[in-house]
């Protein structure tokens, strides 16, 4: 429990924005793009409240947790509302739409991995603050890359449906009712990892070549 306890003090902060700052970014790219539905909701908002399932977000995850002594984690956020069809050309735009939450954990993973540098530059011995910076960083690359997977309902899986023929779209999208059950059962065997690390991996590395430059002025090595 006390272990429990600490692992939820370290991450409860990056999961939080991660989830919040992905939904948002949804809701407002398909604004952007025509679709009101979120908007409408009030679902465009940065209060982690509007976002937050407590059962997906809060009981699944520590029901898991405890379960299995912390080697399987799975939650999941509220979804943002979006109208495909209402988006000015619904093939093309929905690509972008569902690229937005991806792009925001990216940004974030960024914005974590620079204020882990800022803290080593400042000489910071407090270790939380450390671990934090590195949870923020990993949270975000995991759901960058978890989210990226290429089935739908995940973002992957819709930009994919927009870059395929239409044939080919329309009969990739009839898999969306057996996604979620598709992708749990990869994580269940261990499979997903196969998607998940390379992912992961490419983009700490763009990550780290990003920020080098804000690292060597600040004449540290940078946050692993």
């Amino acid at each position: 429990m006390v272990e429990l306890i600490r692992t939820v003090l370290i991450y409860a902060l990056p999961v939080v924005f991660a989830i919040t700052l992905h939904e948002a970014a949804r809701g407002y790219a398909a604004r952007y793009f025509g679709d009101m539905t979120a908007f409408s909701q009030g679902r465009l908002s940065l209060n982690p409240m509007v976002h937050i399932d407590p059962f997906g977000t809060i009981i699944i995850p520590v029901a898991l947790y405890l379960a299995t002594g912390g080697a399987f984690l799975f939650g999941y956020a509220k979804p943002v509302p979006v109208d495909f069809s209402r988006l000015k050309n619904p093939k093309r735009d929905m690509a972008w739409v569902s690229l937005a939450g991806p792009a925001a954990n990216f940004a974030m993973a960024f914005c974590w991995l620079l204020f882990g540098v800022i803290l080593q530059s400042a000489d910071v011995t407090e270790t939380y603050f450390i671990k934090v910076a590195s949870a923020g960083l990993l949270t975000n690359l995991v759901m960058l890359a978890f989210t990226l997977f290429p089935i739908p309902p995940l973002a992957g899986g819709r930009i994919l449906i927009s870059l395929l023929p239409n044939k080919l779209a329309y009969k990739f999208a009839q898999i969306e009712p057996y996604g979620f059950f598709i992708v749990m059962g990869l994580v269940m065997v261990h499979w997903l990892q196969f998607w998940l690390v390379p992912v992961m991996l490419f983009a700490n590395m763009l990550l780290q070549l990003i920020v080098s430059p804000f690292a060597m002025l600040l004449g540290v090595s940078g946050l692993q």
